[in-house]
Order: C-alpha cells, then structure tokens, then sequence
C-alpha cells in the first residue's frame, strides 16, 4: 500500500458518457448557457439546501425552477484546479500546466464558440496569466474581471502578497472603475451582454469572487444578520446574500428579455467553505458534512449545485445520484447539440439524471487527488488516504456522511478494493500526472 501511495502525485475523477435533452418544444435556436460559479462557498450554504436564516431567495427560486443536486462534487477543494475541470471536464491534472489552465485545452466556451454562441466572462478567472491562457485566448469574446485568486471590491487591488497592484482587467487592458462594488460591476456587465447578445445564441461565464475573502458585504446585509453573534457566520451570510442580490439582477434581466424559456441556468460553487485567517476563521456551513476547502472531506469537494432549464429538465426536483463538476461540459454539448472536443474528457454526459431521480449515476467511481491526500467514491463507499502518513480512513457516507467513524479494519475487503481502484487510476493517469502536477493548497 506505502508504495501504491508514494505513486500519488497530485490528479483525480472518472470518466463516462451518456446522452441528454437536447432542445425544448418549438425551439427555436440552441439554448443560451449562463453558467455560474461562486467563490468558497459551504456545500449546504443556501436556503434551499437547509442553511437556518439564510436569505438567498433568488437562488432558491432557481431551485424551485428547475433540480437540486445532493451529490454534486468539484474536481478539487481549490480555485486553479476546480475551475480547470469545470471548464474542460477533464480532470485538472490532465487540463493544468504549472502556470495555470493549459492553453491546449478545450472550455466549454471555445467549444459552444464553435456552435456559433457568443461568449463572455466576467468575474474571476484565476487560470493563469501568460496570453495563452487569458480569457480571450481560450474561447470568450469577452472578458472584464481580474486573474488573480482575491481582490478588493473597491480599489481592485491584490493585496495578498508581493507588491499591492491594481488588477482589474478588460480584455487584455487594464480597466479603472475606483471606487465602484465589484459584484456591480459584474451584474451589469452581464446584464448589457445578456442584452447586446439577445439575436444570437450566447454563453455567459460568470465566476463570482463572493464569499471569498476579503468579506465585503454592504452594511444593509450585515445589519440584516446583526442579531447573529458569530461574526465570522455574521460576514459569509452577509455576503452570501449579496451574491444571491446580483445573481437576481441577471435571472431578471433574462426574464425581462423574453430569455428565460431559452436559456440554461447553471449554478455551483467552486470548492468548499473556506476557514483561512482572512475569513475570520470560517463562517461557511457545511453540516452534516464535515471538511472545508483544502480538504477531500465531504465538506471540501461536495457543492450546492442548481440546473434550470424551462422545457428541457423537470422542475422543483432534486437529484441525489453522484456526480460531478466534470459533467457539465459533456452535459451542455448534448443539450445545445455542440460538438464535443476531440479528446479524452472524464465526465459524462448527465441525460438520464436529468431526467429521472432513478437513473444510475454514470460513474461506477469517483476518483480526487489534491496536494498529499487521494480519495476514491464508489457506491456509498469513500476511502481518504494521506501518503504524508500512509494512512488510510473508510467511511460508509449512507449511514455516516459526517465521515466520523472510521471503519476500514472492519471492512478490509472493501478497503483493499478500492486501493486497487486507486492504484489502477493512478497508472492510467501518471504521464499526464507527472508533467501536469499540481501540488499547492
């Protein structure tokens, strides 16, 4: 077993594929795709997936319009290589350089380009800087935001190490607005191109950058939740519901538009909480799991996910089967007929989850690699391993999704399964493994 752990660089995930709902009655032209991404949320960290006196009400009507998925894992509990997965759907150590998200690979964005979509990104992109990987070299049309991993709201400064710089960008440009709030900034942004873009079928990549620190909420959110007393919990629903406030400028502006009945919403989080110094310490929730961001706990990987798609999913529904961030990509090619890249991808297609509560998950496994820990998914069975120590922790997630008893020496069959499993992915994956490592936090 040391030696099958030693193997582990840093890499993980399945692969498989299936079809999907293409279309909806009378359409017209593929449907629009608004994909978005918050920033360090808690995997239960919405009204709708439990979280007492949150108010996210924009959000949750998007669960109300459309599925609620209660398995729904990234590909990494961090930004760089979660973000390289989403927009790839191959697993981060197959889609990540050193210096960020190669620019060999295919996003959804130049993939759905191809289709003829407009494209547009703005937020956060935090996958790399050299011109190979901007924005407007993998696919957009369009690009304001910063390519940093934080910035402040307000000056759009990078104050988190090195020298303090501006950081906001335009295209390839940098780009002034002092004083203006960040979310603003992209809520309008989305809204003229929503608005720029209503002839033609158009992709709009929103990667928010709340509730990543630094926690900036505007005073009329925390005096909503001053009667909470954490002020750590205080910020991140403070800011939570800031988020879910320019995410309803944008389902309006689809809405006033005529836009909603052809367009897929798509909404995740990129990893799990954060409980980082510059968060105070925490303030996401994640229960029943346990975890956070940094870590392959559930509370690390597993994110709330929501998918509207009036005509083309049911609604008001939820999904409990296993999937992941590296679905989307094969997810949104079968539903706007988009031709799927040349190469090997990791996710499936999610036709048959979409479209029934008792379709399988299309991954018989799930595999996660990050920095010294490994982890593999199968049925209800999850097995953590950490090669800094060799040791080894087998949760059942049906009776235990808490991941607190450890029940590997009393099931050791299973155990010794799924380090074979591990061992196997590990040899599949260890070129691209060795020359894309990412190792870093």
């Amino acid at each position: 077993r040391r030696q099958c752990l030693s193997t582990l660089g840093q890499a993980a995930a399945a692969l498989t594929a299936g079809p999907l709902l293409v279309g909806g009655a009378g359409a017209q032209r593929p449907p629009n795709v608004v994909l978005i991404l918050s920033d360090d949320q808690g995997s239960t960290d919405l009204g709708c997936y439990g979280a007492t006196n949150l108010h996210t009400p924009n959000l949750d009507g998007l669960a109300g319009d459309g599925l609620r998925f209660t398995q729904f894992y990234v590909n990494a509990p961090a930004c760089m290589p979660s973000r390289s997965a989403l927009m790839t759907g191959r697993h981060f150590v197959r889609s990540l350089s050193s210096d960020g998200m190669s620019g060999d690979e295919v996003t959804i964005a130049e993939m759905l380009k191809g289709a003829g979509y407009r494209t547009g990104c703005f937020g956060k992109w935090h996958l790399g800087h050299p011109e190979s990987m901007e924005p407007l070299a993998q696919g957009f049309d369009e690009f304001l935001g910063f390519k940093v991993g934080a910035m402040d709201n307000y000056s759009h400064f990078f104050y988190y190490g090195g020298p303090n710089r501006h950081v906001l960008r335009r295209n390839l440009e940098p780009y002034r607005e002092d004083g203006v709030y960040f979310p603003d900034i992209v809520a309008r942004e989305a809204e003229r191109f929503i608005d720029d873009n209503q002839a033609s079928p158009f992709f709009l990549y929103l990667p928010l950058n709340q509730p990543h620190y630094p926690l900036q909420p505007e005073a009329r959110f925390l005096d909503r939740y001053q009667g909470v007393a954490d002020v750590a919990r205080r910020y991140q629903m403070a800011s939570l519901t800031s988020m879910d406030e320019r995410i309803g400028r944008v389902l309006r502006r689809l809405d006033d538009r005529g836009l909603r009945q052809d367009t897929i919403v798509l909404f995740l989080s990129d990893h799990g909480h954060s409980r980082e110094e510059r968060t105070f310490g925490g303030g996401g929730r994640s229960t029943p799991f346990t975890g956070h961001k940094g870590t392959l706990r559930e509370g690390g990987i597993r994110v709330p996910c929501l998918l509207s798609a009036p005509g083309r999913v049911p609604s008001s529904q939820v999904r409990d089967q296993a999937v992941t961030s590296l679905d989307l990509l094969p997810t949104i090619a079968h539903m706007t007929g988009a031709a799927l890249p040349s190469r090997e991808l990791d996710g499936a297609s999610l036709a048959g989850v979409l479209a029934s509560a008792g379709a399988p998950s299309p991954h018989g496994q799930l595999h996660w690699v990050y920095d010294k820990s490994w982890a593999v998914l199968e049925g209800n069975w999850k097995i953590l391993g950490d090669v800094s120590d060799d040791s080894l922790a087998l949760y059942n997630l049906a009776q235990d999704p808490a991941e607190r008893h450890n029940v590997a020496s009393s099931n050791k069959e299973i155990a010794t399964y799924l380090i074979g499993r591990h061992n196997e992915w590990i040899r599949s994956i260890k070129k691209e493994a060795s020359s894309k490592a990412f190792v870093s936090p």
